[in-house]
C-alpha cells in the first residue's frame, strides 16, 4: 500500500505531466518505450497508482521538451512533497482501501462536509465510542487491530486542532444519535462531546430529524472534501465494506454537492441541533 502524505500534491503532479505528455504528442507506450521503462509505468503514475521518484519527473519533463527551469524545479518539489510518509504510514496493515487516501486529503482540506446515516462522524468520535464501533462493525477484528484503528481515527482528530484547520460541516440523521453504541455512559459521553464540539469555531453540526422522513441522504453517507485551491476539484469519499471509493469527476460531485444542500435545508439548525442532544442525552437511563 502507497503511503501518501500529500495526495492533493500528487494529482497536481499528475496532472502536469499528462498535459506535457499530451502536449507533446506522445502516448504512454512511446514514453515507456523511450525511457526504457516497463510499458505500465507511465499508466501507474498518471493513474496516481504510484509516486513519481523527483528522477522519474525530470527524465520525463526532458523528453517532453520542457526547458523551464523553474517549472522543472517546481514539479521536482511537488514529487518530494507526494513520496513523504505521514503519520500513519506505520497503521498501513490495517488501514482499509484508500482509507490513507482520506487522511491525507483532510490534511489538505479548506472544508469538510460530512452526512452520516447511523453513526457519528469519525471526526467528532470519541474513542469509547470509535472502540464500539470497531468492535461490532462487520469485519472480525482480533484485539490488537481494533486498538490501532481507534488510534488512527482519534490521531486524525488532530487535524482539527491546526491553527489553518479545515471548516467542518457535520449533518447526522437523527437515527445516530439514539443508537446505543457502546452502552448508556458511552454514548452520553459523545453526546456530550457533540455540543462542545458543537460549540467551537469552524464546526457545524446539524441533525435530520425523524419527521422529515425520506430525504437526499437516504441511500447512505458521504464526505465532501474541498480545496483552497480554486483548481483543485473537490472530491467525493465514501466508505464500504467491499472497499473505500473515491470520486472526483465534476459531474459526480456536483450530485453529492447537491444532496448536501438538500440536507442543510431540511435539517434542524445548530441552535435546535443543540437542544436536540440535550434532550437526547438526558433520555438516556
Amino acid at each position: 500500500m502507497p503511503a501518501q502524505q500529500n495526495p492533493v500534491r500528487r494529482r497536481q503532479l499528475v496532472a502536469e505531466l499528462r498535459r506535457l505528455r499530451e502536449e507533446a504528442g506522445y502516448t504512454q507506450e512511446e514514453v515507456a518505450t523511450q525511457l526504457d521503462w516497463h510499458h505500465t509505468k507511465v499508466f501507474r503514475i498518471e493513474t496516481g497508482r504510484t509516486g513519481p521518484h523527483p528522477n522519474d519527473v525530470r527524465v520525463m519533463c526532458d523528453l517532453y521538451g520542457m526547458r523551464d527551469k523553474e517549472h522543472l524545479a517546481a514539479l521536482i518539489q511537488l514529487a518530494k512533497e507526494s513520496r513523504k510518509r505521514g503519520w500513519w504510514y506505520s497503521y498501513r496493515d490495517i488501514l482499509p482501501s484508500r482509507y490513507e487516501f482520506l487522511i491525507g486529503l483532510e490534511d489538505e482540506a479548506s472544508a469538510i462536509h460530512t452526512f452520516q446515516l447511523a453513526v457519528i462522524p469519525g471526526l467528532l468520535q470519541t474513542e469509547d465510542y470509535a472502540y464500539a464501533l470497531c468492535k461490532g462493525g462487520p469485519l472480525e477484528l482480533d484485539a490488537d487491530e481494533i486498538r490501532r484503528r481507534v488510534e488512527v481515527r482519534i490521531n486524525r482528530q488532530r487535524v482539527l486542532a491546526k491553527p489553518d484547520r479545515p471548516q467542518l460541516w457535520a449533518i447526522i440523521d437523527e437515527a445516530a444519535i439514539h443508537r446505543m453504541v457502546g452502552g448508556p455512559e458511552v454514548m452520553r459521553t459523545q453526546l456530550q462531546h457533540l455540543l462542545t464540539v458543537s460549540e467551537a469555531g469552524k464546526t457545524t453540526l446539524q441533525v435530520v430529524p425523524y419527521a422529515v422522513g425520506a430525504h437526499s441522504g437516504i441511500v447512505g453517507p458521504f464526505v465532501i472534501l474541498r480545496f483552497a485551491d480554486a483548481a483543485e476539484n473537490d472530491i467525493v469519499y465514501m466508505e464500504t465494506i467491499g472497499g473505500n471509493l473515491a470520486v472526483d469527476k465534476p459531474e459526480d460531485v456536483r450530485n453529492y454537492t447537491t444532496a448536501f444542500d438538500h440536507l442543510r435545508a431540511v435539517a434542524l439548525s445548530p441552535d435546535e441541533t443543540r437542544t436536540m442532544l440535550v434532550t437526547a442525552s438526558k433520555s438516556i437511563g
